[in-house]
């Protein structure tokens, strides 16, 4: 072999040399290249994804545990002739969590001193046991701990730390409307609770 020969095969595998690094490299930066395509696209799609996921985690954060709202009792010229405590229910839907509950509540529509309608939780302020009315008595009695109610709401004796709650009412279409809440137990003062 010669030395110009020898020159070619070396200038040859120079170059074909080259060849192959610069294919690594650009084998390499398509890798790197699609790698990081690849990986920005799979974070798309997974946050895309955990959307659904955070909104069900999240939701009974963000919601009312129960919505208050003013609930039809009866006709008021049905009412205007009662002369003691009627008990009546009204349905209450409840939110709780991802729970929809929906139950009847009993409270009780009375006059007041001055003959105007009113209405009262049969919650009984104590422990949350149901208040019933006595006519033998002419009194609400609460039969967990002995708790004695007046026709007007007002305490009379027992463990109770309040009288009982009174509700807010309004006439509406000739129909008497309540807003039914939840009051803490065992305080002195009328708490709302959700």
């Amino acid at each position: 072999m010669n030395h110009r020969e020898e020159m070619f095969i070396g200038k040859t595998a120079d170059i074909s040399q080259e060849v192959c690094d610069g294919d690594r490299i650009t084998s390499s930066s398509r890798r790197s290249f699609l790698g990081l395509l690849l990986g920005a696209g799979a974070a798309g799609v997974g946050a895309l994804l955990s959307v659904p996921l955070f909104r069900f985690l999240l939701h009974p954060l963000l919601t009312a545990t129960s919505s208050s709202s003013w609930k039809e009792v009866g006709s008021v010229e049905d009412l205007a002739s009662v002369t003691s405590p009627v008990k009546k229910l009204v349905k209450i839907e409840q939110r709780d969590g991802w729970r929809k509950i929906v139950s009847e509540k009993a409270l009780y529509v009375c006059k007041d001193a001055t003959g105007r309608l009113c209405a009262f939780s049969s919650v009984c302020p104590h422990l949350g046991c149901s208040i019933a009315w006595h006519d033998e008595k002419s009194n609400f009695l609460c039969p967990c701990h002995n708790g004695q109610f007046t026709p007007d709401g007002k305490l009379l004796g027992g463990p109770p730390p309040r009288g009982m709650d009174q509700l807010e009412i309004k006439i509406e279409d000739g129909l008497l409307m309540v807003h039914y809440q939840n009051f803490r137990q065992l305080v002195r003062h009328k708490e709302v609770i959700a």
